[in-house]
């Protein structure tokens, strides 16, 4: 298992779970000089910056891009893929495709957490099903065209009613052949939702793509109650040798936070 960080440049997340907000060269470097293996990056969109700017950084700090974000697209111009509006489902879906081209031209696969919306009012959860799935498969295909593939975040109650827990939704990818589609298991979303997360990740097995290395409280791992050690147990089980990326609050700090993230990972995956 390999270790990642967020770094966000969107300022309407300023107080989401992202680490670090400063400019992309100095979070690289924070980054680097902790000892992460890679960032996760959450960017306003594929325009913000160049390609080759990303990999310039990546490369001088030797460090991978983990993941791309989607959610951008939510949180700036409340996109989403299940829209009632087809105009604005298909605006959605064009930002979500830009992301994968962007991602995959850094060997890095785009996340959809946020932009699967919700359904409800006028859209049923069979119409609203139906669109994600359409967007899904658009998704899947241009991950795969990258040779990458794209990632699904099954969300707590309180930000979608798509899916909310990891066997239901890698049962979804299987039945509709999302075969470059992966979970990303969330640690703080999957402790408000799953029973046994150990469990849970057993059940999900070779679909878990992604692992958000968060704890109960959203907080660096070690500061919330989260009961790790089966959770890393799980994760070997199942032979994960993806990221455990934290997006986590930086509390009390970001450099306290990020400094407690590798501790914790190499006390626990190292």
């Amino acid at each position: 298992m390999k270790s990642a960080i967020t770094l966000a440049q969107v300022p309407e997340a300023k107080a989401g779970p992202f680490v670090f907000h400063q400019p992309l060269s100095e979070g690289f470097a924070k980054a680097a000089e902790l000892g992460f293996d890679a960032v996760e990056l959450f960017l306003p969109g594929p325009d913000f910056i160049g390609l080759d700017d990303v990999k310039s950084m990546a490369s001088a700090h030797n460090l991978a891009v983990a993941a791309v974000g989607t959610g951008a697209g939510m949180v700036q111009h409340g996109l989403s893929l299940t829209d009632p509006d087809p105009d604005r489902r298909m605006e959605a879906l064009a930002f979500v495709l830009s992301m994968v081209d962007f991602g995959g031209e850094l060997g890095a696969p785009a996340i959809l957490g946020s932009m699967q919306g919700r359904w409800g009012g006028e859209v049923s959860r069979e119409q609203s099903l139906e669109w994600l799935t359409e967007a899904l498969r658009a998704a899947d295909e241009r991950a795969a065209s990258h040779g990458a593939v794209f990632i699904y975040e099954p969300l707590n109650r309180y930000e979608t009613n798509q899916f909310n827990q990891l066997a239901p939704a890698a049962d979804y990818l299987t039945q509709n052949g999302l075969d470059h589609t992966v979970l990303l298991a969330d640690l703080f979303h999957m402790n408000i939702e799953e029973r046994d997360l150990a469990e849970a990740l057993q059940a999900a097995g070779p679909k878990v793509g992604h692992v958000h290395f968060a704890d109960s409280n959203r907080q660096a791992v070690g500061f919330g109650h989260t009961e790790m050690p089966s959770i890393l147990s799980a994760l070997r089980e199942i032979d994960y040798k993806g990221y455990l990326s934290a997006e986590i609050f930086p509390l009390p700090d970001a450099d306290a936070a990020a400094a407690q993230t590798i501790k914790a990972f190499r006390e626990l995956a190292g």
